[in-house]
């Protein structure tokens, strides 16, 4: 046990881990459990503290966007993108993750409970995003501000399309996790694999990501508070800044928010004592699939027990499961991965991923 003991904290505090990375991703589960789990009232302001858990509305799913993109740039090669049959077989690897996320996203949604299941539009993302795996760094951030500068403008055209009101729609909207459109959130997906390939690690692109993401919230929360587009309902939604809104506010704002974020984490970690302290935030973003799976399931679990009903929002929210469920996870997330290792879920991702798409050969 003891060994097996040091090579789990090896691969929890090593090297090869990017601890300011496993800090984010912590980060971006407790703010979905709070997003989730809480009510955050009528949205989050600045100069009143008792709106502050508010933050976590539509940022955190953000930031778990910009954090598969960051995933992706790193296991298809890091600052140098892989080539030739390295990069065919990660791709096929991240495709596969794919599938089974979506159709374990399906599950999820089957469940009933009450939330907008984010795995099949990160399946649908994981695809979108492996065409610009080849690209350097300077073009895949540029496509970002690019489709963050127009796709807004596109946005609630295609929110109205008769599609949506189709006896199908509502199914439709929940097998492509349209809650997170993959038409915006791909910007947030692109900008973590331009960071990947620009060097993730490497302080002077963390100073730089810190520095951008303070100007772009800036801007994006700045511009918001101009006065109101005025009554037409297409440039109110272009303009705004609201959590899942689409808005061009919100993808600079938000973006921008979780840019600085991420950048924050990095910086942080940098410091043994705050990456000791971070420990439980870190262990449970090592295992972040586990730990959104688990937390829809036991929910479902007890509410169907207390409550009988799994769908009941308001219900389950009376029984004040946020905290209990935190912790939990918190403290499960770091005995795990000290006792056992990698998380149940990514461990199973993984074997089924490369059991479907083999290693080339070493000549």
């Amino acid at each position: 046990m003891t060994g097996r003991l040091r090579t789990n904290w090896q691969r929890l505090n090593g090297a090869a881990r990017i601890a300011g990375v496993d800090l984010a991703r912590g980060l971006a589960i407790i703010g979905m459990f709070a997003a989730h789990l809480l009510d955050t009232g009528d949205g989050f302001v600045w100069t009143d503290p008792g709106s502050w858990t508010a933050v976590v509305d539509g940022r955190s799913s953000i930031l778990f966007a910009m954090l598969a993109g960051v995933s992706i740039g790193l296991v298809t090669g890091g600052r140098t993108p892989l080539a030739g049959p390295q990069m065919a077989v990660a791709r096929g690897r991240v495709a596969i993750r794919a599938a089974v996320l979506l159709v374990l996203g399906i599950l999820l949604i089957l469940t009933g409970v009450p939330v907008f299941v984010i795995l099949p539009a990160y399946a649908i993302l994981f695809l979108i995003a492996l065409p610009f795996t080849g690209l350097p760094a300077r073009t895949i951030l540029w496509v970002a501000v690019v489709l963050a500068l127009i796709m807004p403008f596109l946005q609630p055209l295609l929110d109205q399309l008769p599609i949506w009101q189709m006896p199908f729609g509502p199914e439709l909207d929940a097998f492509i996790g349209w809650h997170y459109p993959f038409t915006i959130w791909i910007v947030f997906v692109l900008a973590g694999l331009g960071i990947a390939r620009a060097g993730v690690t490497r302080t002077s692109i963390q100073v730089r990501m810190l520095f951008a993401g303070a100007v772009l919230a800036a801007v994006g929360y700045g511009l918001a508070l101009l006065p109101e587009a005025g009554p037409d309902p297409y440039w109110r939604s272009v303009w705004s800044v609201e959590p899942h809104s689409a808005g061009l506010f919100e993808v600079l704002g938000s973006g921008g928010f979780v840019l600085a974020t991420l950048a924050v984490c990095l910086l942080l970690c940098r410091l043994s004592v705050l990456k000791a302290i971070t420990l439980p935030l870190r262990a449970a973003g090592a295992m972040p699939l586990t730990a959104y799976t688990a937390q829809i399931v036991v929910w479902a679990i007890v509410a169907g027990i207390a409550l009988g009903d799994t769908q009941d929002l308001g219900g389950f929210r009376e029984l004040e499961p946020f905290w209990p469920m935190t912790i939990a996870t918190l403290i499960g997330c770091t005995a795990w991965a000290l006792f056992i290792g990698r998380g149940l879920l990514e461990w199973l991702l993984d074997r089924a991923a490369k059991a479907v798409v083999a290693s080339q050969p070493r000549r």
